[in-house]
């Protein structure tokens, strides 16, 4: 499955800003658009990651997985 996420970008006076609408806390900042892009990606990654390790280890060890579409 390929998820998607939307990022919202914004160019200030020197700097380009974005934080992605649907995972709170990631957000970065770049001096060009596509490094903006690259690190929103990065971070995205990364948040997910964590996110994931940590629900597993709250689960304990008794626990299922289940993929959910929406």
């Amino acid at each position: 499955m390929d998820n998607q996420y939307t990022a919202v970008i914004k160019k200030t006076e020197s700097w380009w800003i974005g934080w992605m609408e649907e995972v709170p806390g990631v957000n970065c900042q770049e001096s060009t658009r596509p490094e903006l892009v690259e690190s929103l990606k990065e971070a995205l990654k990364e948040a997910l990651d964590f996110n994931r390790q940590d629900a597993v280890s709250a689960a304990g060890e008794d626990y299922e997985e289940e993929q959910i579409a929406v």
